[in-house]
C-alpha cells in the first residue's frame, strides 16, 4: 500500500476532502494557521451499507497520525499509519459495537480516555463505527464531548445517514459530514483483481453480485460457503409453490443466518471465555481461588450477555444480506421485463429472472420487491426476524 486513502474505493470526492484536511492538521500540529473549516474536531461519516464509512473514517485517522513528514500526511508505511489501521495506535480509540446498541457506561468511559494527552503529542481520535446505535443517553455523552472537545481530540462517527433517526440533530449540527456513495462493481472488480488477486471474470460477477459492497464482494469471491448460502437465498423464488412452503423456506433462512452468525462469533466467544477463565484464576488450587470461583459467576453471566447480544447483531447481519441478495433478484426481474440497460445484479441467475419476467406482471414483481423492504425495516424495529420472514414470503407467493 503506497498511501492509506488507496484502500477507499470509488469515493474520489471523500477522498481529496480527507487528504486536504489530514495536510491542515498537520498545519495545525507545526502551529501554523489554516483556513476556516479547512480542519474540525468532528465529522460524520454517512454512506450505505458498503460504501467504505469505517474505512474512510479508519483512512483519515491513520492520516492524521502519520508521522512521515516528507511523505505527507497518510503514507501508509511509517508506524502511525500502520498501528491505526492495524488497530493498535495508544491514541486511536475504536469502537465497534458488538451488540445492538453502544451503552452509555462505555461512552461515558471512551469519552474521558479521549480527552487525556496524545501519547506521540499528535492527535486523540475517538472513531465510533455505527454511531447510529448509540442509545439516547450514550449521544447525549457523546454531545457534551462535542460541544467542548479537548485540543487535541478529533471525533470521527459512521452513520448510514445524517437523518435524525440515524445521528441526533445535535451531534450532526457539530460535525463535517462526509457523504459516501456506493461504489460500482466495475470499482470493486478492479480491487479485487489488483490487491487480491481474484480473477477477472469471477471479480465481475462477485462484485455484481455483492451490489458494491467491497466487503460482501471478497467474501464470496473467497468462501465457498458464502456462495452456497446466496445460491440458497436465490433459489426462494421457485420454492414459493403453496402456505407451507413459504413457512418451510422462512424457517430455512432464518435458520441459515443463525447457522452463518453462530459460525461467525464462535471464535472470538471462546477466546473471550478463556481469556476471563484465566483473568480470574480458573482451575486453580491456592489460596483464595474458593472465592475467586464464586466471584467468577457474575462475571461469566456478564459476557454471555454481551456475548448473546453480540449473536443478534451478527444474526440480523447475515438476514439483511440475505435479504438484499433477494431483493437483487425481484430488481432482476424488473429490468427483464422493461429491458433495462444495466447489468443484471445476479448474472448466474439471469436466466430466471427472464423466465419470471415472462410470467410476472411489472406491478406483481414491484409488490414482491417492496416486500422485502418492508420484511427490512420491520426487523430494524425490532419486530421478530421469524414473524417479519413468515410474512415476507406469503407476500412473495401470493404477488
Amino acid at each position: 500500500m503506497t498511501d492509506v486513502f488507496d484502500q477507499l474505493v470509488g469515493q474520489p470526492d471523500a477522498t481529496a476532502t480527507l487528504r486536504a484536511a489530514a495536510v491542515a492538521g498537520a498545519a495545525v500540529l507545526r502551529g501554523e494557521t489554516v483556513g476556516a473549516g479547512a480542519m474540525t474536531h468532528a465529522w460524520l461519516f454517512t454512506g450505505p451499507a458498503g460504501s467504505g464509512r469505517s474505512v474512510a473514517a479508519r483512512s483519515f485517522a491513520a492520516a492524521l497520525q502519520c508521522t512521515d513528514p516528507h511523505a505527507g500526511p497518510g503514507c501508509g508505511h511509517c508506524t502511525g499509519c500502520h498501528t491505526t489501521l492495524a488497530g493498535t495506535h495508544p491514541d486511536v480509540r475504536l469502537v465497534v459495537p458488538d451488540g445492538l446498541s453502544i451503552p452509555v457506561a462505555l461512552m461515558r468511559e471512551l469519552v474521558m480516555r479521549s480527552a487525556t494527552t496524545p501519547a506521540n503529542g499528535r492527535w486523540q481520535v475517538l472513531l465510533i463505527e455505527d454511531a447510529d446505535r448509540l442509545t439516547e443517553a450514550a449521544g447525549n455523552a457523546l454531545l457534551k464531548a462535542v460541544e467542548e472537545p479537548p485540543e487535541r481530540t478529533i471525533f470521527l462517527l459512521c452513520a448510514p445517514s445524517d437523518h435524525p433517526d440515524d445521528v441526533s440533530v445535535t451531534i450532526r449540527s457539530r460535525c463535517r459530514v462526509v457523504p459516501l456513495r456506493q461504489p460500482s462493481a466495475e470499482a470493486v472488480s478492479a480491487l479485487l483483481t489488483e490487491r487480491d488477486g481474484v480473477d477477472a471474470r469471477t471479480a465481475a460477477w462477485v462484485a455484481a453480485a455483492a451490489q458494491g459492497h467491497v466487503g460482501r464482494a471478497r467474501r464470496l469471491a473467497g468462501d465457498a460457503k458464502a456462495r452456497d448460502r446466496r445460491a440458497a437465498v436465490l433459489a426462494v423464488p421457485r420454492q414459493l409453490t403453496g402456505v407451507g412452503a413459504c413457512f418451510d423456506a422462512a424457517s430455512a433462512l432464518i435458520e441459515a443466518a443463525e447457522a452463518e452468525a453462530a459460525a461467525a462469533v464462535a471464535e472470538t466467544d471462546a477466546a473471550e471465555r478463556s481469556a476471563l477463565e484465566t483473568a480470574l484464576g480458573a482451575g486453580g488450587t491456592g489460596k483464595g481461588a474458593a472465592g475467586a470461583s464464586r466471584g467468577m459467576a457474575g462475571q461469566l453471566k456478564d459476557l454471555e450477555k454481551r456475548q448473546k447480544s453480540r449473536a443478534t447483531r451478527a444474526q440480523r447481519d447475515a438476514l439483511d444480506r440475505a435479504l438484499l441478495d433477494l431483493a437483487g433478484f425481484y430488481r432482476d426481474v424488473l429490468n427483464a421485463r422493461w429491458g433495462g440497460p444495466v447489468s443484471p445484479v445476479h448474472a448466474d441467475t439471469s436466466t430466471l429472472a427472464e423466465a419470471a419476467a415472462q410470467r410476472w406482471t411489472a406491478e406483481s414483481t414491484l409488490r414482491r420487491l417492496e416486500a422485502i423492504l418492508a420484511c427490512r425495516t420491520a426487523i430494524d424495529a425490532n419486530v421478530k426476524p421469524r414473524i417479519a420472514v413468515e410474512a415476507m414470503m406469503l407476500e412473495l407467493w401470493r404477488g
